[in-house]
């Protein structure tokens, strides 16, 4: 699969090397209070390299992309596929920038822009999907801005830090996207 390539960022293939930079958020409780509960007790070294060598050898149904730097292809974050429902022509997304100081500067948006044009325009699928936290203002507003909508809550779904809160499900269907973005190809 070649690189997809962006202004500022490519969404490329896991490599062995990105290991340290996958640690380094991993377990950094700002980052991992954004993400799913799989990230609730500690990440061994053990255990993400495992999860790296299960991308890296084909072992795992998830499907996805490294955000890296365009010239430099040093790691950002990573965008994911999960779920893909080839009868239905669905799937599931989810998406960490894993390096506090490269948050905020829009290498969500375009690597979640990049993902878009992927999946509907080369898996032909109809439908991304995805849940976020209440409280993830910055992610509502990237996912927004790439024309994802609220589709429903899961009112104090979840619990962190003392306090519940709601699970955020969000979508966009290929006619959305190509509504929004066709003006822009």
């Amino acid at each position: 699969m070649p690189h997809l390539v962006g202004e500022r960022i490519i969404l490329r293939e896991y490599r062995k090397e990105d290991l340290d930079s996958m640690r380094f958020w991993a377990n950094d409780p700002v980052i991992t209070s954004q993400l799913s509960d799989v990230f609730l007790y500690p990440h061994t070294r053990n255990s993400t390299e495992a999860y790296l060598n299960g991308i890296l050898e084909g072992k795992s149904d998830q499907k996805g992309f490294v955000i890296a730097n365009k010239e430099t292809e040093a790691y950002i974050g990573q965008i994911d596929l999960f779920y893909i429902d080839w009868k239905n022509r669905s799937t599931e997304m989810g998406m960490v920038i894993g390096n506090p100081e490269l948050q905020n500067k829009g290498y969500g948006t375009e690597a979640v822009l990049l993902l878009q044009k992927f999946v509907f325009q080369q898996l032909n699928l109809n439908r991304i999907q995805l849940e976020v936290y209440d409280y993830n203002a910055n992610a509502i507003k990237c996912y927004l801005k790439c024309g994802f909508k609220e589709e429903g809550r899961l009112r104090q779904r979840h619990f962190a830090n003392g306090r519940y809160s709601d699970v955020i499900m969000m979508g966009i269907l290929r006619d959305d996207y190509e509504a929004i973005f066709s003006a822009v190809r």
